[in-house]
């Protein structure tokens, strides 16, 4: 994913994957609520609801055929199917945020980063990785919430995706939820840090530094 940095007014995009069960979703939330003026971007499902989840929250929960009427539309930055259900990004909801100076944080799979990064190049990847295969099949099992054949095939896309994590800006591993939120936080200040993003404020203070040389003389 490109580096390159937006202009000053417009938000960043962060860009969260992970293989299934490492715990990304609980990662971002956590995030959201310790580093001030990021939001989670809210992506839109056809599958159903799990116990304590919100439609308008978690999820946008929509059927099966109004969210492939807009995939037809081309109303999803990206969407994807995974395992059965779809899910996807709604072009508009995220660009009218961008565009008002909102730092967003999108989870996606490796496939939808891919659609992402053709559509927008200025996007910031973050791979989660799990401490070990081990850890992440005991995470899934832990979960109870697949049958033995679902985790077998999340286990398998699992080893899939964890080779696409060269293909992100930075990686952190999710051996302990407080460190890498601590992590990821960092990796958000430093991109809000960048030259392009604080040209304005280096002018600013340059000038000062003039006004002070000129009087000063």
């Amino acid at each position: 994913m490109s580096s390159s940095s937006p202009g000053p007014d417009r938000g960043l995009l962060f860009v969260v994957s992970a293989p299934s069960g490492t715990g990304k979703t609980t990662l971002v939330e956590r995030l959201v609520q310790v580093v001030p003026k990021l939001a989670k971007s809210r992506s839109y499902t056809s599958r159903a609801q799990r116990p304590g989840e919100l439609d308008g929250v978690d999820y946008n929960f929509i059927s099966r055929p109004a969210f492939e009427a807009m995939a037809r539309q081309d109303k999803f930055l990206e969407w994807a199917d995974v395992f059965g259900d779809l899910y996807g990004t709604g072009r508009g909801d995220t660009e009218a945020r961008l565009v008002s100076g909102t730092d967003l944080v999108l989870v996606i799979d490796v496939q939808g980063a891919r659609q992402v990064r053709t559509r927008l190049t200025d996007t910031v990847g973050i791979f989660v990785l799990p401490p070990s295969q081990a850890v992440l099949e005991e995470r899934l099992r832990g979960r109870c919430e697949d049958a033995e054949p679902a985790i077998v095939r999340r286990l398998a896309m699992a080893r899939s995706e964890v080779s696409a994590a060269g293909s992100y800006d930075y990686v952190v591993v999710n051996d302990d939820l407080d460190r890498c939120v601590a992590e990821m936080a960092g990796i958000v200040a430093a991109e809000r840090a960048r030259l392009g993003r604080r040209q304005r404020v280096v002018e600013a203070v340059s000038k000062t530094f003039d006004v002070r040389t000129k009087t000063s003389l």
